[in-house]
């Protein structure tokens, strides 16, 4: 950091640390006569305040982020959704012989560093926003601080629509332009960014913080395909957007939780999560959206005849329970199949590692939603004993997605971070996606060799979700169906 931007930095603590003062006189003087009035006219002003206060805070908290490389070894394979990358092997004539993993067969994937960072950055980032439209029921305005598991639940909708629309194999043709968020330029511009909220915040004005979008290099003439390609991207990026007549929004994603329970500024677990979702899609109204729905199991349990019938839209799928779907051709339904778990009781038990990275192995998974307790995170894939993940807590711009050529470059995120597994919260909601019924017998065939292999560990997860998750969650009637249970 250079002595201009020391210099720049310590002037804006100092403006920082006048306004704290006005804040805690504010807080002193100001609220108790507000407090007096509360009972008239002036308590939506209160709490706009209270919340324009906080939204401040936050904005400081989750943008106040240094973001630094992850180091990744370059004797262990890394993989990612299903794919395994090796990053000495590039030049190797069997390049597969270190990419092993318990739930994989000889036919992995390999690539380099530099694959590895473009199939990552590909990946649809959705983290905390700021200045968007208020949220259902309240007068929030970003979900700083609260909305990391929403976020994370969206990531892991993203991957599944990806999937679905363009294929695993497909890539951002932009992914390697991202450079790695600087530090020395986010130091300073945080600082500044907190002085402008806060003042803004004091004066009961409303900040309009722009975006620059970085200008996308303009290359020659592209061909049919690869056009078509960024059109189906642009459109499933926007269906996340933070307005609320975005499908996947969390404007979206709130008012169903408020059915739930839930209010916007409320803490989200990976299981409602999971509910929200199947909510978010079976009530969506896009065209392309209709051959896609989600199937959430009860009690660590996927019945087979449910799934097969979410395939076909037949009567008792979640979709479609009273079979109204009479123009779904038989097998022509994609299924995301969710399965929330508790991998121990109040910590994470080691004998799931194992299992964790035999699910992220798996080429039909579409990642976990997961993290520390209370930090929700998206976990995509795994390197020795920590796990990979994308980080929703970082504070963006709000970008208005209705715009024809709104820029992609925050929703992709060049820096990926590692954690070890020994961190992981044990409630966790696990994700696959099957394309048709041959996909899913697939499924259950990866999934019987896994669950088969950690048979004693997972008779133990089994009686633990039955005591936990059954109250929460009753199992409806299944009418006999056998079930595929995998624990």
């Amino acid at each position: 950091m250079t002595c201009f931007q020391i210099r720049c930095t310590l002037t804006c603590f100092g403006r920082i640390e006048n306004l704290s003062q006005k804040l805690h006189r504010m807080c002193c003087d100001g609220f108790c006569s507000v407090a007096d009035k509360m009972e008239t006219k002036e308590t939506d002003e209160v709490e706009k305040l209270k919340s324009k206060l906080m939204s401040a805070w936050h904005n400081v908290k989750y943008s106040w982020v240094l973001k630094s490389k992850t180091a990744f070894s370059r004797n262990s394979p890394v993989f990612l959704l299903g794919k395994c990358y090796h990053f000495t092997a590039v030049d190797d004539e069997s390049p597969t012989e270190s990419c092993t993993a318990e739930a994989l067969d000889d036919d992995v994937v390999t690539g380099n560093a530099d694959g590895f960072r473009k199939d990552f950055t590909s990946r649809v980032w959705l983290t905390y926003r700021e200045e968007f439209p208020t949220l259902p029921g309240s007068t929030i305005t970003s979900d700083c601080g609260w909305g990391c598991t929403l976020r994370a639940g969206q990531m892991i909708l993203a991957q599944a629509l990806l999937l679905h629309i363009l294929g695993r194999d497909w890539t951002w043709s932009e992914a390697m332009t991202l450079e790695p968020l600087d530090t020395e330029t986010w130091t300073s511009s945080a600082a500044r960014r907190l002085v402008a909220t806060l003042e803004a915040s004091i004066q009961g004005e409303r900040v309009q913080v722009t975006q620059q979008p970085l200008c996308a290099a303009q290359g020659g003439a592209k061909e049919a395909d690869s056009y078509l390609q960024e059109a189906y991207h642009r459109t499933i990026v926007s269906w996340f957007g933070d307005g609320p007549s975005a499908l996947l929004g969390i404007h979206r994603l709130v008012q169903l939780g408020m059915t739930s329970g839930k209010r916007a500024g409320d803490w989200y677990g990976p299981a409602v999560m999971a509910h929200i979702l199947r909510k978010a899609v079976d009530e969506a109204v896009d065209a392309m959206l209709k051959g896609i729905s989600v199937y959430v199991a009860q009690d660590c349990t996927v019945y087979s005849a449910d799934v097969i019938d979410s395939h076909s839209g037949q009567t008792g799928s979640h979709s479609d329970p009273q079979g109204l779907n009479s123009e779904a051709a038989p097998d022509s339904r994609a299924v995301i199949i969710l399965i929330p778990v508790r991998l121990g009781g109040e910590k994470i038990n080691p004998e799931y590692l194992s299992f964790v990275k035999s699910i992220l192995s798996l080429e039909y998974c579409i990642g976990i939603i997961g993290g520390k307790p209370k930090q929700a995170y998206y976990f995509v894939g795994f390197q020795d004993d920590s796990l990979i993940y994308m980080d929703p807590h970082y504070c963006q711009s709000f970008v208005d997605v209705s715009t024809s050529d709104f820029p992609l470059q925050s929703f992709h995120c060049p820096s990926p971070k590692k954690m070890p597994f020994s961190k992981m919260d044990p409630s966790c909601t696990i994700g696959f996606y099957s394309k048709n019924v041959e996909h899913y017998e697939r499924i259950s065939t990866e999934l019987s060799k896994v669950t088969g292999h950690h048979r004693g560990c997972f008779l133990h997860l089994l009686g633990y979700m039955k005591q936990t998750l059954v109250s929460s969650f009753p199992s409806p009637l299944r009418h006999g169906r056998p079930p595929v249970t995998i624990y």
